[in-house]
């Protein structure tokens, strides 16, 4: 998969602070629509496969907290990503994912839920 960095439930200020801290990386950065949210994750980076239906654009739903989600990064930028986005100045966003085989298939909503089990349980 093709280096990219996702953006879910990200404010327009954010996302702008974001954006302009991790353009050094020279990879793709997508924000994602709410209508995407319920494809799954690997549909989001794979050109022509984030077709939504007019059913899913009705329910669509946004996510309880902001989620960034990288994909096919090497480990050095992901390590520039992070400390980009920790200067950023956007405040915390607590909920980071790599895409995984195990993972990509998964939909927005069932990462974010197993990011909050897998925070809390760092946190307690």
């Amino acid at each position: 998969m093709k280096p990219s960095i996702l953006l879910f439930q990200i404010s327009k200020p954010q996302s702008v602070k974001l954006i302009k801290a991790l353009l050094p990386l020279k990879i793709k950065i997508k924000k994602i629509r709410t209508d995407e949210y319920f494809l799954p994750i690997k549909n989001l980076i794979e050109p022509g496969k984030n077709t939504v239906s007019d059913s899913s654009k009705e329910s669509a739903a946004e996510l309880s907290d902001p989620m960034i989600v990288f994909v096919g990064l090497s480990n050095a930028q992901l390590d520039y990503a992070l400390v980009a986005i920790r200067r950023a100045g956007t405040g915390p966003i607590p909920y980071k994912a790599v895409i995984t085989p195990s993972n990509q298939d998964w939909n927005a909503f069932e990462l974010l839920e197993e990011l909050k089990i897998e925070h809390e349980k760092m946190h307690s």
